[in-house]
C-alpha cells in the first residue's frame, strides 16, 4: 500500500487502500470521528491535492488547467530528530509541531500537554496518551519514561476529513503506516499517522499545516 506524489499533480494511492470519510465532531470538550461516506474499494485511485477538483476527493485534471505548483518542501529528517520532547511527571511527549488543527489533543480535563505535565494525577496519563494517539497528523507521540514510544495499532486506511464545526474540509489522513513517495521517487520516513494537504495551500507540502482553516477550504 503506497501513496505516490505526482509532480504538480495528485496523490496516486495504490495497493487497494480502503478510502472513507470521517467527520470531526465535538463531544463536550473533546472530539470524536463520526462516519461519513465510504467509497468503493479500488486497486488504484488518484486524490486531488490542488484543491480545485470538481470531483472531490478525486483528481479531475484541474491541476493542469490551473497551473498548480505543489513542490514537496517538508523536512525529511526522521521524526525523532525533528521533534522536541515535553517532559511530564510520569509520561513524556514528543512534538514536531506539524499540526493539522484536528483538535483531538483536547480532552475533557485539558490538552495533551497539560495532561502530560500532570501525568501523575488521576487518569491524566491515560488521557494524555489518548490525546496523542488520536492526533491524525502524528504531531504528538506519547513516550514512557523508559523511552518506549506509544503508538496505536491502526488499520491501513486513507481518510478524507471533514470539519463542519470550523465550516471547512480537512486534510487527507493516512493511517496504519502507508508508504509515502515524493515526486522524485524518494520515500519519506514510514509513519503510523500523517495528514496530507488537499487545499493546495500548505507551506509545508505535502503535509497539512492547517492552512485549509484560514483559507476556508471547502470541497464541493
Amino acid at each position: 500500500m503506497k501513496i505516490t506524489i505526482v509532480k504538480n499533480g495528485p496523490y496516486i494511492v495504490s495497493g487497494s487502500v480502503p478510502l472513507k470519510e470521517k467527520i470531526i465532531t465535538p463531544v463536550g470538550k473533546h472530539y470524536v470521528y463520526r462516519d461519513g461516506r465510504r467509497y468503493p474499494l479500488k486497486d488504484t485511485y488518484s486524490l486531488c491535492r490542488c484543491g480545485m477538483t470538481t470531483t472531490p476527493p478525486f483528481c479531475d485534471g484541474s491541476h493542469e488547467e490551473k497551473g498548480f505548483e505543489g513542490k514537496p518542501v517538508a523536512d525529511k529528517r526522521p521524526y525523532e530528530e525533528r521533534a522536541g520532547v515535553y517532559k511530564g511527571a510520569e509520561l513524556d511527549m514528543m512534538d514536531d509541531r506539524r499540526c493539522a488543527f484536528a483538535r483531538f489533543c483536547h480532552r475533557e480535563e485539558g490538552d495533551a500537554w497539560q495532561l502530560t505535565k500532570a501525568s501523575d494525577v488521576g487518569d491524566n496519563k491515560e488521557e494524555a496518551i489518548i490525546g496523542a494517539n488520536e492526533c491524525p497528523a502524528g504531531r504528538i507521540t506519547a513516550r514512557e519514561k523508559d523511552g518506549t514510544v506509544i503508538e496505536p495499532d491502526l488499520p491501513k486506511e486513507v481518510i478524507i476529513i471533514q470539519d463542519p464545526q470550523r465550516h471547512v474540509s480537512g486534510p487527507i489522513y493516512a493511517q496504519g503506516g502507508i508508504v509515502l513517495v515524493d515526486d522524485e521517487g524518494e520515500e519519506y520516513e514510514l509513519r503510523n499517522r500523517y495528514t496530507l494537504c488537499r487545499c493546495g495551500k500548505s507551506s509545508n507540502m505535502p503535509f497539512c499545516d492547517a492552512t485549509h482553516v484560514s483559507v476556508r477550504f471547502k470541497d464541493k
